[in-house]
């Protein structure tokens, strides 16, 4: 298993995230094929990373609707 490191990063807020504070995700474009994914309100706490095609179809299924809040 290969470990990323991921304390120089640049986080972007998500643009589905929550302007009040609330449902806060912050997103990583600092890696190709790769997206980083975390809490904003647990910046220290885990991180998933998604393949870039999965990241992509689930951002499509919800600007389509398709998922459920």
């Amino acid at each position: 298993m290969r470990y990323l490191d991921l304390s120089a990063i640049c986080w972007r807020k998500s643009s589905y995230s929550n302007q009040d504070g609330g449902a806060c995700v912050e997103v990583s474009d600092d890696f190709v094929a790769l997206v980083p994914v975390r809490d904003s309100k647990t910046p220290h706490g885990p991180v998933l990373a998604f393949g870039e095609s999965g990241w992509a179809s689930f951002v499509s299924a919800l600007r389509d609707g398709a998922l459920d809040a």
